[in-house]
């Protein structure tokens, strides 16, 4: 297998230009979202979905006030979320048709070919990713330009970036990258920074697309705790087998004392 590779998404310099939305729209020929203006925000695609693997959020917050009785002062926050790409991914466990599948590269895509559109990865996705069209039923989702990739070419949303805000690479390098700029931010008395996703201990394993955000995660419509949703599955299914052992031992009990009390009689 090749080396890991992810994205590592740096909020504090992205821009809110949405370069990234309309290059992975370009690239994977994406249908439009309908064009529905989001009245309460300059948002226009709303969330990631089927048609949108790339959602640049716009998170306007309003300071309070300060002691000279100053009006206070709006801060917008933007983060281009995408699909995490998760070491444990519960998308990947779920599907019957093995249309999900990870890569060499690491990450997690789904065959548009094999899927049946039986949505089983829909709700299982402890992110809200993925998403199925109307039009077919199939799941989609980001592939982190796997076709571009394998001709060892970068993801279209980090080649269009102009900020530098998603970049891509190996993973382990992208990690210490993130180390090493939250230090800068921390020194320079943003104490709010803060990691998202990189830790491989966390509920998913870690994700293959990781952020640095400049707020708590739920700002960011985040979970602040993600946990992979089939993490007990190998625990149920060894109860269920177990389980089933024992069903199977109580009937040979039965049937053989019931034909020992027919040869009784």
């Amino acid at each position: 297998m090749a080396e890991r590779m992810g994205f590592f998404t740096d909020s504090s310099v992205c821009i809110g230009c949405k370069a990234c939305e309309v290059a992975c729209k370009e690239w994977n020929q994406l249908p439009d979202d309908g064009f529905v203006f989001e009245a309460t925000s300059y948002d226009n695609t709303g969330m990631l979905g089927a048609s949108t693997w790339r959602h640049v959020a716009f998170i306007e917050q309003a300071h309070e006030v300060s002691v000279h009785g100053d009006d206070g002062v709006d801060r917008w926050l933007m983060s281009s979320d995408v699909c995490k790409h998760c070491t444990n991914a519960a998308c990947l466990d779920v599907c019957p048709t093995g249309a999900l599948f990870r890569t060499e590269f690491g990450t997690v895509v789904v065959q548009p070919d094999i899927c049946n559109g039986c949505g089983y990865c829909v709700p299982a996705c402890p992110f809200g990713v993925i998403d199925r069209r109307e039009d077919d039923g199939r799941a989609w989702k980001c592939t982190m330009c796997y076709d571009r990739q394998r001709g060892g070419l970068e993801p279209a949303c980090a080649k269009a970036c102009p900020t530098d805000s998603i970049q891509f690479g190996p993973l382990d390098e992208l990690r210490e990258r993130a180390e090493d700029r939250l230090a800068r931010l921390h020194a320079d008395g943003h104490d709010e920074a803060r990691l998202y996703g990189e830790n491989p201990d966390d509920g998913v394993g870690g994700a293959g697309a990781f952020f640095l955000l400049l707020d708590e995660p739920e700002v960011y419509g985040l979970p602040p705790d993600p946990v992979a949703t089939t993490r007990d599955l190998p625990a149920m299914w060894r109860w269920a087998g177990a389980a089933a052992v024992s069903l199977a031992g109580a009937v040979a009990v039965a049937f053989l004392g019931s034909r020992g009390r027919g040869s009784a009689s």
